[in-house]
């Protein structure tokens, strides 16, 4: 297994897409939908690979706080997890856990924390993820419910 930052090209953003479809049939997220190229250019990649197959991913970006004063001072440098994601018959092995601390090391000089926001359906299994295994603190929550029959 390898576990590596990625420079973007036509390849890398291919098996993204593909991973992204993957993601996207699980309807595992509210309001996910597949990545296109311009989803993923612009962003700092992170793949787990295996015999030249990537198994998952991780992208995002280095971004300035702005009105994040509850957790970190104006102007503060963060990486902005966007995606993280694990091919279904590969979860449980730790590859999640590798692909964001091989990201936390490699933004470690450049951004005083990580950050992200999840619309995942198994918010349980989530929050033991980031929280118990990453040791990311709890930020906020913004939560819903349908009040009126048919809506969407």
């Amino acid at each position: 297994m390898k576990i590596y930052e990625t420079e973007i090209n036509d390849k890398v953003i291919d098996e993204l897409i593909r991973l992204s479809a993957e993601w996207a049939a699980e309807d595992s997220c509210y309001g996910y939908v597949q990545n296109k190229t311009e989803d993923i250019e612009g962003n700092r990649v992170f793949l787990a690979e295996e015999g030249g197959e990537a198994l998952g991913y991780l992208f995002g970006h280095i971004s300035s706080s702005k009105n994040m004063w509850s957790v970190m001072p104006e102007g503060t440098p963060f990486f902005e997890v966007e995606e993280i994601f694990v091919t279904a018959a590969r979860r449980g092995e730790g590859i999640g856990s590798a692909l964001f601390r091989c990201a936390e090391d490699a933004v470690r000089g450049e951004a005083e924390y990580m950050v992200l926001s999840t619309a995942t359906k198994n918010w349980r299994a989530i929050f033991h993820f980031y929280i118990d295994e990453l040791g990311m603190d709890f930020w906020s929550a913004r939560l819903f419910k349908k009040i009126r029959e048919g809506a969407v």
